[in-house]
């Protein structure tokens, strides 16, 4: 298989590896990165990595993806729990989407727990730290195999 799998952070990820590393690990985004590129590779796709702290910038970048990207894994971050037009953004893109958390985000404080994000991705991965990139890029990888959003 070709094609790319975009992978898109919110707000603060590019602070990794020394905020709250208690919560979120001692992995930086960069570290992060190289294992989604590498476990594309295995897939045969390329992995386009982003980051930032905009909303404005993420919804941009999903829009460019459609028609261009075969799947998108997405940190959503802060933003997950507030942004209709990033959840608008994502319904928008026609392949498949893997929403990623680091931590297990049912078992966080109570502004925690609800993703808005959810409603708009094909599946969900919480609480598996760095990992959840790495099986978000292979859940990617067999869902636009077997063409399934």
């Amino acid at each position: 298989m070709t094609g790319t799998i975009l992978v898109l952070n919110g707000p603060n990820l590019n602070l990794l590896g020394v905020r709250e590393p208690e919560i979120y690990g001692r992995d930086t985004l960069e570290d992060i990165k190289k294992r989604c590129v590498e476990q594309g590779r295995k897939h045969g796709l390329e992995v386009d990595f982003r980051q930032s702290n905009s909303e404005a910038a993420l919804i941009d970048w999903l829009h460019e993806a459609r028609g261009t990207r075969i799947g998108v894994a997405i940190n959503p971050a802060g933003f997950s729990f507030h942004s209709i037009a990033l959840l608008d953004a994502l319904k928008m893109f026609d392949g498949p989407k893997v929403e990623v958390h680091i931590t297990n985000i049912h078992k966080r404080e109570p502004m925690y727990q609800k993703s808005l994000m959810s409603h708009g991705v094909t599946g969900v991965i919480a609480g598996l730290g760095a990992t959840g990139y790495v099986l978000a890029i292979d859940a990617l990888a067999d869902l636009a195999k077997a063409g399934k959003a």
